[in-house]
């Protein structure tokens, strides 16, 4: 339970209640992409298709919910099969200029894009506090991390060179470049819902390709506010497409013929069945899926730094990121820190995330409460034990928030359902090992290899553990090690399946394909035939 909080919160609590100062919120800051159909109801979304902002003739539509105060804040359309066809055609049409149109005025789009991103971060981390619910600096962190991928999207005529061998037989050379597939496709998740879709679209549209996105149904509104602001660095009509929907549109996507690539992050459930949807019909794939992320903690670690780490990477963002440590493994005498971890924890400011100060938001969901909560009761039923509980938390002026306080499990086994399962809630399991080997083969025992850490002053011990841990990302001493795009996103095992990593290299390899050209211009084999194999590097 919080403490009473002050006057001018109160006040601004009593504002974000009233319908319409979001309503004038949204129309103050997206008016190209909502129509009201009377003043009293919610806004509507609208689709992107061949660069007009306009409103879906579906009569499906779903509830855009603040997931803080439960209240309808937009209406997002279920796309009719022609509309996305529609996009389709869209992108299948302006991908035969936009891949003739130089790398470089391609890049130069993205850095306009970069500067009008840098220049709405507040609006658009409003915008995903309202929706989403994580705090306003989260959001604003969420932003940035997008934005630096359309950074690195800018040096793409670096990133796409090919290569050149000359003289591999007499008078001959071979050489490869780059080429864009086509229409791709990208299925973003409601936990970031600024950063995913600027791993995709930018990197996909800056090789020379077209996309066509389909947020999340829960928090659309920033990913139309950054196609809005792609349009205005100068992306050409058709470049960019953005249709809505659940499972048809998702299915759409899959099927349809003249998309070449999918692009997703979200559950395992989803990833599964995109995966082998899209891929039957020779798409190539990528998705990101779900994640059981430990952090390995050795008595030698520093224990304050640690503390720290611990609390803010597993109940930030409410434990709603792919990439949030879930599970502590503590080795020797380090289990004996769970008590200060919990003291800290328990001093998190639940609340509104547009409230200053506020360390831990709602869940995105009344369904996604509902699931932590179950989660929480059955690991006590199976023996664990709660040794901070925030499944009553309440917080004043919010009685129909989704929230739910930061919770510590210990007496943790790996059998238990709140270790096998991705909680994604702010939940931190917390086991025991004896030594690193036991941690270690813990950890890999696990099906899930999106990202791990340890925390430890000796040398040797990381070395050990950076080289046998079976995960794709790991951190020394940092608990969320997320790369920076000039690496890759490079989670493993039952959290990626797909050819090709998202961002960095890999992602240019996923949204191109290479063509190896075989010259020969010797003048004195013009009047030659020749029926046999050509035999490279045989000079006469």
């Amino acid at each position: 339970t919080n403490s009473q909080p002050p006057l001018e919160e109160t006040m601004l609590r009593n504002c974000l209640k009233n319908n319409n100062i979001l309503g004038q919120y949204c129309k103050k800051n997206f008016s190209q992409l909502f129509t009201a159909s009377y003043s009293s109801q919610p806004e509507k979304v609208k689709l992107l298709i061949n660069g007009e902002f306009r409103d879906s003739k579906t009569d499906v539509w779903h509830d855009v919910i603040n997931p803080a105060t439960q209240e309808v804040v937009a209406k997002l359309p279920e796309a009719t099969q022609e509309e996305m066809q529609e996009a389709v055609e869209s992108s299948k049409k302006a991908f035969q200029t936009w891949k003739e149109t130089s790398v470089s005025f391609r890049a130069r789009v993205m850095f306009r894009l970069r500067d009008l991103i840098e220049k709405h971060t507040d609006e658009l981390a409003e915008t995903i506090t309202i929706e989403q619910g994580k705090t306003i600096v989260d959001a604003k962190g969420d932003v940035f991390r997008g934005l630096e991928v359309v950074e690195h999207s800018c040096s793409m005529a670096t990133l796409m060179m090919g290569e050149t061998v000359e003289n591999v037989s007499k008078n001959m050379d071979t050489y490869s470049y780059r080429q864009p597939l086509g229409v791709c496709a990208g299925i973003t998740p409601f936990n970031f819902p600024a950063m995913i879709p600027l791993w995709m679209f930018p990197m996909a549209i800056t090789t020379g390709n077209t996309f066509i996105m389909k947020p999340s149904e829960v928090d659309p509104g920033t990913p139309m506010k950054l196609a809005q602001l792609a349009q205005e660095a100068g992306l050409p009509a058709g470049v960019l497409n953005v249709i809505h929907g659940t499972h048809d549109a998702v299915n759409f996507i899959c099927d349809n013929p003249d998309i070449r690539t999918v692009s997703f992050v979200g559950s395992n459930t989803a990833g599964e069945h995109i995966n082998n949807r899209a891929g039957s019909s020779g798409k190539r794939v990528q998705c990101n899926m779900a994640a059981k992320n430990h952090g390995v903690i050795l008595p030698d670690a520093n224990r304050d730094f640690t503390i720290n780490s611990l609390v803010g990477a597993a109940f930030g963002a409410a434990g709603q990121r792919c990439m949030a440590l879930s599970a502590g493994v503590f080795v020797g005498e380090a289990s004996e820190w769970v008590e200060e971890i919990a003291n800290r924890a328990s001093k998190l400011k639940v609340s509104d995330g547009l409230i200053p100060g506020t360390d831990v938001g709602p869940l995105v969901s009344k369904n996604a409460k509902k699931r932590v909560l179950s989660i929480i009761d059955t690991a006590e039923k199976e023996g664990a034990t709660i040794l901070l509980d925030g499944r009553n938390v309440t917080v004043d002026g919010y009685p129909n928030g989704n929230f739910v306080g930061p919770t510590i499990i210990t007496d943790v086994t790996t059998d238990m359902t709140c270790y096998k399962e991705e909680i994604f809630g702010p939940v931190l399991v917390c086991l025991k090992s004896d030594n690193l080997d036991d941690a270690i083969q813990l950890v890999n025992s696990n099906p899930w290899g999106n990202g791990t850490c340890v925390f430890t002053n000796s040398g040797a011990a990381a070395r050990k553990f950076q080289h046998e841990i079976d995960v794709g990302q790991v951190g020394i001493n940092v608990p969320i090690p997320v790369p920076l795009p000039f690496f890759s996103f490079t989670g493993s095992r039952a959290s990626f399946v797909g050819g090709n990593h998202f961002y960095g290299k890999t992602a240019v390899d996923f949204h191109t394909q290479i063509k190896t050209i075989t010259s020969n211009w010797r003048e004195e084999d013009v009047n030659i035939l020749q029926t046999t194999m050509p035999i490279l590097g045989q000079d006469k």
